[in-house]
Parts: structure tokens; sequence; C-alpha cells
């Protein structure tokens, strides 16, 4: 193994072994509850769940979030995730495709779609600090074509980097790169946070790019800053500083909301921490067009492909029941849900 290669093993270790996730900021989401129907128009049978992501059809909002690749362990992790979507019905974005541009004989951990065919959607990675490091556009249409697959996430990690010990720290001139890398690429591309959430001013400055949308990454879930304090095992003051700042940014709630906003009628993926069935639906009806999850399926794949299948069930049921009781038949309908601030008293309307 390559320091690349070995790094990404290392991730994984870090993340189902430490305190990396959730410290010490809440996802935003539990401050919301959604309003309910006492008597609902409608069977739990009807409600209808799928939808239309990059031109893809869903059974269910969520996608399989971008975790790894490039070794041997992370490839089986990589295919069973991918075969569990394929029998669910559900999306599934790659981790950094980095180590193929190194090491292409590592393409076969990230070539999913040679163990699940039938997976509806499959999101691609590479990071946007890269192009400032020898990447060009023909290099990211390359690892897109390479995997098959049918996007782009072209994440956004300075804090990351910065804590890295071998991070990549100079972000100067990638809006104009970007502006002429994108429309080359040759598949839709989203930017992706990976934890510190995207502000609005970033937002906006992202909006005027032509991407199809935006992965809010948002804090509250696992901290990469938290991470890399950890592998970072030779340098004190990035121990101290990763923790420090595991949870800089802007929590998934907030993020989601700024971001429907500076993106009107562009894909919106709520992550960053979501766990639960009512995190996506909050998340949905907060403004999100689709979830994405990590770790917790990451924790299930390590049991096995069944795990992870019936932990998406579960997800996918919880969201099907909130949907029924919140008179919601479908996910527009979910998105005209009144939601209401958890911590203050329920409105009452006034009496006629």
């Amino acid at each position: 193994m390559s320091e690349l290669t070995r790094r990404k093993d290392h991730h994984i270790d870090i993340v189902l072994d430490e305190a990396v996730a959730g410290l010490p900021v809440a996802v935003g989401l539990g401050r919301y509850t959604l309003e309910t129907d006492a008597l609902p128009d409608l069977a739990l049978s009807e409600v209808d769940l799928s939808v239309e992501v990059l031109g893809k059809r869903l059974a269910a909002p969520l996608l399989i979030g971008a975790m790894t690749g490039g070794t041997d362990r992370t490839g089986e992790i990589n295919r069973i995730l991918a075969r569990a979507a394929a029998r669910v019905g559900v999306g599934m974005a790659l981790g950094s495709q980095r180590p193929m541009l190194v090491h292409p004989e590592v393409r076969s951990t990230f070539a999913v779609r040679d163990a699940a065919p039938d997976l509806p959607l499959l999101i691609g990675n590479v990071g946007v600090v890269q192009l400032n490091y020898g990447v060009s556009a023909s290099d990211i249409a390359g690892l897109a074509s390479s995997v098959g697959a049918d996007a782009m996430n072209l994440h956004l990690n300075a804090l990351q980097e910065a804590i890295q010990p071998e991070g990549d720290t100079d972000f100067r001139g990638l809006f104009a790169r970007l502006a002429e890398v994108i429309p080359a690429v040759g598949v839709p591309c989203l930017f992706k946070e990976v934890g510190a959430g995207i502000s609005a001013p970033s937002a906006a400055r992202l909006a005027q790019l032509p991407v199809a949308g935006v992965e809010v990454a948002g804090t509250g879930g696992t901290s990469w800053a938290a991470v890399e304090s950890y592998r970072a095992t030779a340098d004190t003051k990035r121990q101290v500083v990763g923790r420090r700042l595991a949870a800089l940014g802007v929590p998934t709630a907030d993020g989601v909301r700024i971001a429907r906003r500076a993106f009107p009628d562009r894909l919106v993926v709520a992550s960053g921490g979501l766990r639960t069935g009512m995190d996506l639906a909050v998340a949905i009806a907060l403004g999100a067009d689709v979830g994405a999850l990590a770790r917790p399926l990451l924790e299930a794949a390590t049991v096995g492909e069944d795990a992870v299948v019936e932990a998406l069930e579960t997800l996918i049921f919880e969201l099907r029941v909130i949907c029924f009781v919140c008179g919601a038949k479908d996910l527009a309908a979910l998105r005209r849900v009144r939601v209401f601030d958890a911590r203050q008293p329920y409105p009452i309307d006034p009496s006629p």
C-alpha cells in the first residue's frame, strides 16, 4: 500500500472506533417537529416515497453517503453497500476516487456496478482542491466513466485538509477553475461538503457555477477534522486543533435551509448526522430533496449486506409512517407539512 491508500483503511478504523461524530454540536434537525394529522385521508400503503434524482428513479429519497474506496478492505465495503442499495432501490455515493489517479489498479474497489449492475444511481467523487494539484477536467471525466458514475461529487474539505498531516491546502483560484472544469466533466456535478456545512455566503457563490446541486454535509455528523486529529500522531498541534474545531461550521438543519434558498430549482442533499427516518423527514420538510447517511450504514456493512438492507428498510418504513401520520401521500405533500420548533410551545390557532 502507498500512504494514500493506507490512509483509507486508517480512516475506516477511526470512524468506527473513535468519538468523531456528533461532538460537541447537534445536527439541528432535532430542534424541529412536524404537524401531524389525526385523521389522514389515505392508507399507509398509498404513501409514495419514490423520487427522481439526477434523472434516475429511486424508491425512496435516500443515498448511501460517500465513504471510502482504494484498498481491498474498502472495496469489499463498497460492494456490500452497493448490493444493498440496489436491493432497496436507493442511490450510492463513492468515497474520494483520487487513489485511482495515483494507482489505477485500485479501480475495482470503486467499480461497484460490477457487483451491483442494477444500482439505480451512482455518484463519483473527487476533491475540488485537487484541481490545484494537477487534476484536470479530463481526469475527473475519466473517473466518472471508469466506474459508470451518473454524476460526480466535487467535495469541499478545507477544514479536513488543514488538519490532515498530508493535507492539500492551496484553495486559491478554484472558483475560476471550476467555471471551466464543470462543463467539461461530461456528467452532472454536485458540490459536497464533508462535515463543516455550507454557509449562506458560500452557497450563494457556489450557486453561480453550473452545478446540478449541493450536498450540505453539516456539523453534527462525522467530523473529518476530528478524524484527521487521530491520524496526526506525530503532530500535537494538529491533534489539539482538530478536536477543538470538530464543531466548526454550519449545522445540517440550517445548511438545508441555506442551500434551498441558494439553489431553489436544483438538487439539495441533506447530510451530516442523519440517523433516523425522522431526521430525514424533517430535512425534506425544511427543503431537501433527498438525504444521505454514511456512518450508520458503514457500521451495518461490517455485519453484512443483509444488515445494511435492514437498516435502509427500517429508515424507509419510518419515513413512510411519518408521511402517513402527517397526511402526506408523497414527498411533495411532505414538503407542505408545517414544521415547528420542538423547543417552543405548540402554536394553537385561535378559535373561530
